[in-house]
């Protein structure tokens, strides 16, 4: 049995890495994605090869590192929050799906984003990673947004994808990936991205449940990490409400079966509240600690 490394590589086109099935390693010769069912974008600066990483291991467990890893089971995650917001009974239909039956779709769920029709953009530089639409005889009677997040990575781990690239039955060990989290972007884009988007949905009159946001619960606790976990939740949604859910892959499956994702926590709380914690939340460093950190620098007492 081939011996793998404690940093690691944990899902490659959808299936573990040193999976040898013909199902996994089909998509490796297609480099497809399974769960946008379309070539992965993962990949390295001049697009010559394409990675597939869907997952790495961190610190704190198997973290999805591809937000397109998060469209599982035919986009399950924004299906979750449409039957949260609008009637479960109502239809859900990527934009290909409904174009064809645009005339006839009396009342139902359109699902827009860059893998369904187009992102919607405002202005040259703001993209909604994704916004639910009810239409209703052809007309926008409400909307919510979805924000779908995963984290980025630093380092490479090219020893360690050509090892299982390259795996073969009698391969004994494969080399330690060298990545790392970019746990900074949390703080840095993150936290001022969702507060941004939420802002401008809370100000839409047809908005009325705010702005959802997807994550792996791993990243989300790093945002705890800065605004704190005792912020008030709130029961009922609104538009000024920014509601959270959190997922965590399903342990280790057998070779040829894909880990699916298993929602690990529903949060809902004023957008308000997150804004402010974000600015002055309980971690955030005092004055002393600042002028203790300028001395240092400076070599000054």
């Amino acid at each position: 049995m081939i011996t793998r490394p404690k940093k690691d590589l944990v899902e490659i086109f959808g299936y573990a890495p040193d999976d040898l099935t013909s199902q996994c390693r089909s998509l490796w010769h297609l480099s497809a994605c399974p769960f946008i069912n379309r070539q992965c974008t993962k990949a390295n600066h001049d697009s010559s090869i394409i990675y597939g990483t869907c997952s790495v291991s961190s610190p704190y467990g198997d973290c999805v590192i591809c937000p397109n890893r998060l469209y599982e089971n035919n986009y399950a995650v924004l299906r979750t929050v449409a039957s949260e917001v609008f009637d479960k009974n109502l239809p859900f239909l990527l934009y290909e799906q409904f174009i064809p039956v645009r005339e006839s779709a009396k009342n139902c769920i359109v699902a827009l984003g860059q893998n369904s029709g187009k992102e919607v953009k405002i202005g040259t530089s703001l993209a909604m990673d994704w916004v639910l639409a009810r239409v209703e005889d052809g007309v926008l009677v409400e909307y919510t947004g979805v924000e779908v997040q995963s984290i980025d990575i630093t380092g490479n781990y090219r020893d360690s994808w050509h090892s299982y690239k390259n795996l073969s039955e009698t391969a004994l060990s494969i080399p330690s990936s060298q990545h790392g989290m970019n746990w900074a972007n949390v703080h840095k884009r993150l936290i001022p991205q969702i507060i941004r988007k939420g802002t401008m949905y809370s100000r839409s009159n047809l908005v009325k449940s705010g702005l959802y946001f997807v994550v792996p619960d791993i990243v989300y606790r790093k945002f705890e990490d800065i605004i704190g976990q005792d912020i008030p939740l709130l029961k009922e949604g609104g538009k000024d409400v920014l509601t959270i859910h959190t997922y965590e892959l399903s342990p280790f499956k057998k070779h040829g079966e894909q880990r699916t994702l298993q929602i690990k926590r529903n949060m809902r709380f004023s957008l308000d509240e997150f804004s402010q914690r974000f600015i002055s939340g309980p971690n955030l460093p005092s004055g002393e600690q600042l002028d203790s950190a300028v001395k240092r620098v400076l070599g000054a007492s």
